[in-house]
């Protein structure tokens, strides 16, 4: 009989956790819904889109992560503009780049309207993505101290293009 009323037990935690976790993960879909469905993002311009490969689409589309040290930008020191993967739409400016030694491209600012910040559904860190398409570029911190403007736009290789300045 004990070993019946350990395995109902069990099993009735099992359904419990499961049914919460399916709740959370609910409700964090739900917020991501809210989110991109506040972008003003329309059919004519997905049309225009440029085409992902599928690893520039687990990050840009899925709100995924290079691994740091691995981006062909991280190191950039070139003077020009990095413009969306999928869009094309400008974004940073050489000049607010920066070597943050954190294994990605590090920016202390974006072009003006180019990029949006969209707290992240757990609250821990702030998503940025072009304003443009919604492309997920990576994350920006504030308060550092690594320049006087205090912020770091932490952007994934892959997401963007680089330009270079006419000489």
């Amino acid at each position: 009989m004990k070993t019946m009323l350990n395995k109902l037990f069990l099993i009735s935690a099992v359904v419990i956790v499961t049914g919460l976790s399916a709740c959370a993960q609910k409700q964090d879909k739900k917020e991501i819904k809210q989110s991109q469905s506040s972008e003003k993002i329309t059919p004519k311009n997905k049309m225009n889109w440029n085409p992902l490969t599928p690893e520039e689409e687990r990050v840009i589309v899925n709100k995924g992560t290079e691994y740091p040290g691995t981006g062909k930008y991280e190191l950039t020191t070139d003077k020009g503009t990095y413009t969306c993967k999928r869009c094309n739409a400008a974004l940073y400016r050489s000049e607010s780049k920066f070597d943050a030694h954190c294994g990605w491209p590090a920016f202390d600012d974006e072009i003006k309207g180019a990029v949006k910040r969209i707290p992240d559904a757990d609250g821990s860190r702030t998503e940025i993505v072009c304003s443009n398409c919604g492309a997920h570029l990576g994350h920006v911190f504030l308060g550092e101290g690594f320049t006087n403007k205090d912020t770091r736009h932490c952007v994934n290789s892959i997401s963007m293009n680089f330009v270079p300045d006419k000489k």
